[in-house]
């Protein structure tokens, strides 16, 4: 059986060379695996969480050669997932399952399930082929793409990791039907990411679309989802390991991975971004670097889609000390992706602390 034309809306190209790989993107590619992915190794580990297992488990091993020996690892949901423990019990089951360095291992599920798998595929026997099935809307435009890899540490997130790319991405979007509204619209928020740091006409068909985007209607979900792979793709191919232009894709990630670690029981990382991206919004109204209307038009898209424009209150050492461990920092100073414009960014090296703890301050609820 031959992959179904109509079944993919879009297929993108991400350019690095002899590493370059497709991102397929449309409706019940799930079942059409063989077709997509015709040089599958013999050996596959997939690695999932029961949640999703539950939902595609079934479909994706159903799709996979009858000839493959295929192994499934379940992790824990959420982002302890993505622990040194859990890395651990991963390579355990490689190795008990005599993999050797032909086998493949697929990452079914969103951020998390992405991160931990593809950091598996690149330390196992040195680099394993990897291939990323997301299952989330957060996963589908963000994580998925590019090739960044990590697990999390005690001394904070993402700190061990690496930036080895997949073989391939396949995006079903309708794996977002069974996503919960609160998870749809933390995926939401990376989409509003790209326009604002990169594409202020795709920024403007959103503020357009909210209803279907709301209804998650196929057509404009799979435009959103294309635009937002489309930029990823472009910027990655510029600057695959961070030195340049791919670190205006954290906007907001400095300020949300702080509200993230303090207050991870009750705060999704979609939703500590979107607080993160009002906070840099406001702090360039105040200097006078963004206009009123502009940051009017960022709250309020991130506001339609469901998303919080206001941070959880945190002490100011809290801050402080969850951001001076941000990844951006250099030579202790704080590095920040700030928006001077719909449609641009820019990467600040912050030398005075006031201004950003009156920002902070002046967008914190006073309910959190």
């Amino acid at each position: 059986m031959q992959a179904n034309p109509e079944a993919i809306s879009h297929r993108i190209q991400v350019g690095l060379a002899e590493r370059s790989y497709p991102i397929f993107i449309g409706q019940q590619l799930l079942s059409q695996l063989a077709d997509l992915l015709p040089r599958l190794p013999q050996q596959i580990c997939i690695i999932t969480n029961a949640l999703v297992a539950s939902h595609y488990l079934a479909t994706v091993r159903d799709a996979l050669p009858a000839s493959c020996k295929v192994i499934v690892h379940e992790i824990p949901d959420g982002e302890h997932g993505k622990s040194l423990e859990n890395y651990g019990l991963v390579m355990d089951t490689l190795i008990n399952a005599s993999f050797n360095r032909d086998c493949a291992v697929i990452a079914l599920g969103g951020g998390v399930v992405g991160d931990l798998a593809g950091f598996v595929a690149a330390t196992f026997q040195r680099g394993v082929a990897f291939y990323q099935i997301p299952t989330t809307l957060l996963a589908q435009v963000d994580s998925s793409v590019g090739g960044k890899t990590a697990i999390n540490h005690p001394g904070g997130k993402n700190l061990v990791g690496a930036f080895y790319q997949p073989q391939a991405v396949v995006i079903s979007h309708d794996c977002l039907l069974t996503l919960s509204d609160r998870d749809y619209a933390c995926g939401l928020a990376e989409i509003v990411k790209y326009g604002i740091v990169y594409d202020a006409d795709f920024f403007a068909w959103l503020e357009a679309n909210q209803q279907p985007l709301n209804a998650r209607e196929p057509q404009a979900l799979a435009y959103a989802i294309a635009r937002s792979c489309e930029i990823k793709a472009e910027i990655v191919a510029a600057d695959e390991h961070e030195h340049g232009i791919r670190a205006l894709l954290n906007l907001g990630h400095t300020f949300g991975h702080a509200i993230e670690a303090e207050c991870y029981a009750s705060w999704r990382h979609g939703e500590a971004v979107a607080a993160g991206t009002a906070i840099a919004a406001h702090f360039m109204l105040q200097q006078s670097e963004l206009s009123s209307a502009e940051v009017e038009r960022i709250c309020h898209l991130l506001s339609a889609f469901g998303l919080p424009t206001q941070a959880p209150h945190l002490s100011e050492s809290q801050w402080q000390a969850r951001m001076q461990r941000d990844k951006k920092v250099q030579a202790g100073r704080i590095r920040l992706v700030l928006p001077t414009r719909i449609g641009h960014a820019e990467v600040r090296t912050i030398t005075d602390w006031q201004p950003v703890w009156t920002a902070i301050s002046a967008l914190t609820s006073t309910s959190s």
